[in-house]
């Protein structure tokens, strides 16, 4: 076996070892405890409000990086529930591929280029938006870039990149919305940030650092705003196979950072279908949650992480001892398709490449 197929299957197997054997006996004790309480409570009629939920029928849903991946799953779940949709990405073809499969769902859709990253071009989407719909309902904020690579990889440009696409990226659309949805006193605000927003993963230091400051935004945000009776919801994802492993960016040893992270993005044992996530999502959003976090690995990720902190980072910092060395003078940036090796090719991302045909992330998607 070549070393960095050891490196990788190392690397998937000590994370794993390490959050499961690590807390499985209190996590199991807590989450039981919290199952049995609020089936309590649902008996007792105390949430019989939230079995219905709001009526999302009829509402505009402007979601932000929309052309594939989470983006689309959720386009065409809240189409599913009767929304008309706002879909937006900078690439006009892969826009209007994903235009197509949400309207075959008998959606009424607008869809527009857009960086969300300049507030220009954010302005301009919303105001496109309101004169075709007449305003926004629901704004899901789901745009982002992942950055992949140790941190003698990472150039100060990487740490802007993120900031610019993820954390501003929520907050120009936000402010763009927020003004009419305090006139109307209503509306939903859904920031999808991640569980590296929560707990800081070696090798995606950039994107944690961005994901840290959504987090922050997205909290703060729900409780300024509950009193104009708009909803928040931060959305906290851990790894979903959406496919857009592919189309991800890879620095250091390019194939080896690749191999690891789509063998896990695409493991059915550590990840979440994009589907099942888009359908939490809106449920989510329905019911007026201030909080969901997405699959039991980053439940589990964070309940550690909370109970111990300490513990969780002399963890990671065990486990980054097994990824990929950083190569000497090496910051050239290389997507996940152009990274490709025997192990990515294989059957254990099987998964992986079935969702990046169904969302769009790659050609033959059309």
């Amino acid at each position: 076996m070549k070393t960095s197929n050891k490196i990788i299957f190392g690397s998937l197997a000590a994370g794993a070892l390490m959050v499961t054997a690590g807390t499985a006996a209190g996590l199991g004790v807590a989450l039981t405890g919290r199952h049995l309480y609020h089936r309590l409570r649902r008996r007792s009629g105390r949430l019989a409000y939230a079995w219905s939920g709001d009526d999302l029928r009829g509402q505009t849903v402007l979601i932000t990086g929309s052309s594939r991946g989470l983006g689309l799953a959720l386009a065409e779940q809240f189409a599913r529930e009767g929304c008309n949709l706002v879909l937006c990405a900078r690439n006009e073809r892969d826009l209007a591929r994903a235009r197509q499969r949400v309207e075959r769902l008998g959606a009424e859709v607008y869809a527009g280029t857009c960086d969300v990253s300049q507030p220009k071009q954010v302005d301009h989407l919303i105001s496109a938006a309101r004169r075709h719909f007449g305003r926004v309902d629901i704004l899901v904020n789901n745009a982002g870039t992942i950055s992949v690579g140790p941190l003698e990889s990472q150039t100060l440009d990487d740490f802007h990149e993120a900031m610019d696409h993820i954390f501003w990226g929520t907050v120009y659309p936000t402010l763009a919305v927020v003004p009419e949805m305090i006139d109307r006193e209503r509306g939903h605000i859904v920031n999808v940030t991640s569980i590296g927003g929560r707990v800081s993963v070696p090798h995606m230091l950039p994107y944690s650092a961005a994901k840290f400051a959504t987090v922050g935004f997205s909290e703060g945000l729900h409780a300024e705003l509950r009193r104009f009776g708009i909803h928040v919801l931060t959305v906290v994802p851990g790894l979903m196979r959406t496919g857009s492993h592919l189309n991800a960016h890879f620095k250091g040893d390019h194939e080896s950072e690749y191999g690891w992270f789509a063998v896990s993005a695409t493991n059915p044992l550590l990840s979440i279908s994009a589907e099942r996530a888009a359908r939490k999502i809106v449920e989510a959003t329905r019911h007026r949650r201030a909080d969901v976090v997405l699959g039991w690995q980053a439940k589990a990720l964070a309940h550690a992480h909370h109970a111990s902190p300490g513990l969780i980072a002399e963890a990671l910092g065990l486990v980054n001892l097994l990824l990929p060395r950083a190569q000497r003078g090496s910051v050239q940036k290389k997507r996940g398709h152009e990274s490709e090796s025997q192990l990515t090719r294989s059957p254990l991302t099987r998964l992986g490449r079935r969702a990046a045909l169904r969302y769009n992330q790659v050609e033959e998607a059309a």
